[in-house]
């Protein structure tokens, strides 16, 4: 298997850095870099953006107004912008709500939606987790009952990203208690502005409004917003559950970070000399060099075996695990280098307008703000100890 990038591929590596250099904002990237969080209307100015260039879903087919990149074109693009400190999209209508209608929604569905998640008229949010169902996901309570044309849902989700910037959720809710806790389970969409349907934020240790909990109060739903057969939503959320593992796709923001480190090591001092010459620490910088190159060898063999058709299994789950681990290992030689210049953390002095003198260098200003964010990684999507499990079971028989 050759693992080399091609002509054809480097070219479109090059155009793909040419389009970030012209169009992506400093002002953008630079909070980006830096942990802050950007606002909705910088996220949407970058969701038009790319939706002029025809960039703005990777992964879906020309059909359905994608750009029908090949799974290597994907994985550049998603690598360089990353590397440029690009925003994220509030990707849940691109990467989970999208392929979903594509393969299980009815021919009106498609039509009424996919061209607005395209736009960014739509912006979706995810109803999964809620209070005692999050990595078990098949102990969800959130009840919808069917009456007349309409379901009537009541209950609860947490953890729900981008909630406040949203004007659609896609829900997995309980429509039947009978059987495995596994059925009984349905896919519905709901507009976020529907009465009884109510958003409270909660702040993350950090001090970023990311996350928020939604709740259902007699929420009437259409009966034709349900997505495939009622009770059958499992199905559907197994698949989306798959596309989010691999959600991110190439390790272009883990080198950008690794790059960030080694300019730490070199900028910091230990005993009269760069920390980056210290035995002890560029033995973890090497070590976490040679686990992010295994990883991407792992990652490029996966995506060559998506372009020949095959179905992800639990390889997903092993990409996510080691994923996640080496991004909090980034974060914690990050902190590690600057010292006690780490501790300090105020999220206002990563914004505009602040005036008060820094109390170590600039790059340690946001490490806290990435150590604290990143500890959810090992836990959204499935946590790690669960992915575990699946590959115990699928590739073990345990």
């Amino acid at each position: 298997m050759d693992l080399k990038f091609g002509p054809e591929d480097n070219a479109f590596r090059e155009e793909v850095r040419a389009f970030l250099k012209e169009k992506l904002p400093e002002s953008i990237s630079k909070k980006v870099a830096q942990g802050v969080g950007c606002s909705r209307d910088e996220i949407m100015y970058w969701h038009k953006t790319l939706y002029e260039k025809g960039w703005v879903a990777p992964n879906w087919p020309k059909e359905h107004g994608g750009p029908g990149w090949s799974v290597t074109q994907k994985y550049i693009y998603d690598e360089e912008s990353n590397l440029a400190a690009a925003p994220r999209l509030i990707m849940f209508g691109i990467t989970m709500c999208g392929p979903v209608l594509m393969k299980f929604g009815t021919e009106e569905q498609k039509k009424k939606y996919l061209p607005k998640i395209l736009s960014g008229e739509h912006i979706w949010c995810q109803g999964y987790s809620e209070p005692g169902a999050g990595s078990d996901l098949a102990s969800l309570k959130t009840k919808a009952e069917l009456d007349g044309d309409e379901f009537v849902v009541n209950g609860q989700k947490i953890w729900t990203t981008a909630a406040h910037h949203a004007n659609k959720i896609f829900c997995l809710v309980r429509t039947s208690n009978e059987g495995k806790k596994q059925e009984g389970i349905s896919f519905l969409l709901m507009d976020m502005d529907t009465p009884g349907l109510t958003v409270r934020p909660l702040i993350t240790i950090e001090g970023l409004h990311e996350v928020n909990e939604v709740f259902f109060d007699n929420v009437r739903v259409p009966k034709e917003n349900l997505v495939g057969e009622i009770n059958k939503g499992w199905t559907i959320a197994k698949y989306l559950l798959g596309h989010e593992r691999m959600s991110g796709g190439a390790l272009g923001m883990q080198k950008r970070l690794l790059k960030e480190l080694k300019q730490i090591a070199a900028n910091e001092v230990k005993d009269g000399a760069p920390l980056s010459q210290d035995p002890e620490f560029a033995r973890k910088i090497a070590d976490i060099e040679i686990q992010l190159q295994t990883l991407e060898i792992q990652l490029l063999r996966l995506l060559a075996a998506v372009s020949a058709d095959r179905e992800m299994g639990f390889e997903s789950s092993m990409i996510k695990i080691r994923r996640t681990e080496i991004t909090q290992r980034l974060s914690e030689l990050k902190m590690e280098a600057v010292g006690n210049y780490a501790q300090p953390f105020e999220m206002k002095a990563l914004r505009e307008g602040w005036n008060e003198e820094p109390i170590g260098p600039e790059y340690a200003n946001a490490l806290a703000a990435h150590y604290f964010n990143d500890r959810k990684h090992s836990i959204f999507a499935g946590s790690n100890e669960i992915q575990h499990n699946i590959i115990a079971k699928r590739m073990l028989g345990l």
